[in-house]
């Protein structure tokens, strides 16, 4: 049976515990898998992208494979061909079909008629390769992850979405504060409960203090992002004010707290430029561990 990666909810707990096991092993010998040689790989960018397009191309080529890169405009999908079309050529060509697109509907119409593994490698509803990127590095600093707090602060957006799915999912408690006007409500409905067995469980409230309030992690992203309307830019700025990651909201964490950023960043709005470069900083291993977490990620679906 073909597998898919769109939310994250795809995985077990088991499995996800067991990705992040050989995520560690892949990054400590990076030619350790030859999973995918004499296999390629669909990478689709309606978008641009540093850290996605690099970490995903450079990993098909140490796992042996041969990435085909191709941005939006150079498919027909961008002259009207449907993802359903899409999926049943690229799935005579390739083993697997990775996308970074705007709306979820296209990878979920991709993955229903794809014979071949779907990844979403970010789409405006969900980020989970982000995530498992960023439990990855949660697990390096603190080794067992259930039971760990990760405070989000900011807009309810994609990376929130994913960091609730996949925290709740490895028993973690995952704290979001944001406007009520960016509330990711309708994603704690579908997390809630599901993975009690391990202590996970999400939180959304308004106030950043009390999200930090124990935290070994504060997580910060973009407060304008692609796709977002620009006309409304300024207002959105002036709402997420009072959420912006400082030196102020980290003292409310752990004495051993981190500061994650998915990337790219504003320093000066939603992280002030001292946490993002400084020694509390685990941004840059966050970056990384895209890559060795991803090349977990295509291994287990190709196996």
């Amino acid at each position: 049976m073909t597998r898919h990666f769109l939310t994250g909810e795809e995985l077990t707990g088991a499995e996800l515990d067991a990705l992040l096991d050989r995520a560690l092993e892949l990054k400590a010998d990076r030619l350790a898998s030859r999973a995918l040689e004499d296999r390629s790989v669909a990478l689709i960018f309606e978008h641009p992208s540093t850290r996605t397009r690099v970490s995903f191309e450079v990993g098909v080529h140490e796992l042996g494979g041969h990435a085909v890169v191709l941005r939006g405009n150079e498919l027909q999908l961008s002259r009207g061909e449907s993802p359903r079309d899409t999926a049943l050529v690229l799935s005579r060509f390739v083993h697997a079909i990775c996308v970074r697109a705007g709306p979820h509907a296209v990878l979920e119409e991709l993955a229903q008629y794809s014979s071949v593994p779907v990844v979403n490698m970010l789409t405006g509803d969900h980020h989970p390769c982000q995530a498992l990127a960023d439990l990855l590095t949660l697990r390096e600093r603190f080794g067992d992850l259930e039971g760990l707090k990760l405070a989000y602060v900011g807009d309810g957006n994609n990376v929130t979405h994913s960091l609730m799915v996949l925290g709740a999912k490895a028993g973690m408690e995952v704290a979001v504060a944001t406007p009520a006007q960016l509330s990711p409500h309708h994603v704690v409905g579908q997390v809630a409960g599901a993975h009690a067995e391990r202590g996970g469980r999400v939180t959304v409230t308004q106030d950043p203090v009390a999200v930090a309030d124990g935290a070994a992690a504060l997580y910060a992203d973009v407060w304008v992002s692609m796709g977002d309307d620009e006309s409304t830019a300024a207002e959105r700025r002036e709402l997420l004010a009072p959420y912006q990651l400082n030196a102020e909201l980290l003292a409310h964490a752990r004495d051993d707290a981190v500061v994650l950023h998915c990337l790219p960043a504003h320093p000066g709005e939603e992280i002030t430029e001292d946490l993002l470069y400084g020694e509390r900083s685990a941004v840059w291993d966050q970056a990384e561990n895209r890559l060795h977490a991803q090349k977990a990620l295509l291994e287990m679906l190709l196996s």
